[in-house]
C-alpha cells in the first residue's frame, strides 16, 4: 500500500497529542507541521523523537523522506 499524506496524518494523530497537524508530500518525500504541547520544553531532535516514536516502525518500512517543523501551542500562536 502507498504511503500517503493521510496516512502519516493518521499515524501521528494516533501517537501523539496534537493541536494542530498538517501533512503534504508526493508519496516519496513529506513534510508535516506539528503542533503539540508534549513539545514543551524539549529541544528539536527531543520533538522529532517523539514524532518518530509515534510512527515506529513505519519510519523505518513505510517512510523513506519526513521533514517536520514542530511546534508547542505557543510557538504556533506566535
Amino acid at each position: 500500500m502507498a504511503t500517503t499524506p493521510e496516512l502519516i496524518h493518521s499515524y501521528i494523530k494516533n501517537g501523539l497529542e496534537c493541536t494542530h497537524l498538517e501533512v503534504e508530500g508526493d508519496g516519496q518525500h513529506f513534510f508535516a507541521t506539528i503542533v503539540s504541547p508534549a513539545f514543551e520544553g524539549k529541544r528539536p531532535i527531543q520533538r522529532h523523537q517523539l514524532v518518530y516514536a509515534a510512527l515506529g516502525e513505519r519510519m523505518r518500512e513505510e517512510i523513506h523522506a519526513l521533514s517536520m517543523k514542530t511546534l508547542t501551542p505557543s510557538e504556533y500562536q506566535g
